[in-house]
């Protein structure tokens, strides 16, 4: 692929980051992507086949742009069942504010939107296999509370960390980042570790 094609690509993913940013519940046409990047409607389906592959490529975009894989280092790395549960609550938590606008748009577009909806299941289900790490770290240590089975524990951190519990939290009842993020350890911590 020539540079011009990856400036091109590049462009498109850009694009698609610009008009889902703000967070507004509205469909997002590839005629849309097109015009925001200044190129024709068949040029975006030369580099991607339909809208779910540029939501996902978009969304993976994303998390280039913002080092997301670089924040999962200290989760990847620690060297404990509790230090991987905190980091990766903590990294999560410090990366929703980031990416916050594209996902309530997504949210918001699944409904009635396959290729959002496509979009939205593929990141979350890899934010889910983080979750589930951190789980199968505590409970490879010992660590786990009795009473969760793996995929229990696994779904209840995947909805404990969810962007709409956040939402909530930090919009409907006002409370700081800082806070969020120490009441989500403590809630994690004491649901998940034994004592």
């Amino acid at each position: 692929m020539s540079s011009n094609n990856l400036d091109t690509r590049s462009r498109i993913l850009k694009a698609t980051l610009d008009l889902l940013s703000d967070g507004k519940a509205h469909a997002v046409r590839m005629t849309d992507i097109a015009k925001q990047a200044g190129i024709s409607r068949q040029a975006v389906y030369l580099h991607f086949d339909n809208r779910a592959d540029l939501l996902i490529a978009a969304t993976l975009y994303l998390d280039d742009l913002k080092g997301s894989d670089d924040r999962l280092i200290p989760s990847r790395t620690a060297e404990t069942g509790i230090e991987r549960l905190e980091a990766f609550v903590e990294g999560w938590a410090n990366y929703i504010p980031e990416i916050f606008g594209i996902g309530k748009a997504l949210i918001a577009m699944k409904e009635d939107d396959e290729a959002a909806a496509a979009a939205w299941n593929q990141r979350m289900q890899d934010m889910r296999e983080g979750c589930e790490a951190a789980i199968l770290a505590l409970q490879q240590d010992k660590q786990l509370r009795p009473g969760f089975s793996t995929d229990e524990a696994t779904d209840m951190l995947w909805t404990l960390l969810s962007i709409r519990n956040w939402e909530q939290l930090r919009t409907d009842c006002g409370w700081s980042q800082e806070q969020y993020i120490r009441a989500t350890l403590e809630t994690a911590r004491r649901l998940f570790v034994r004592n």
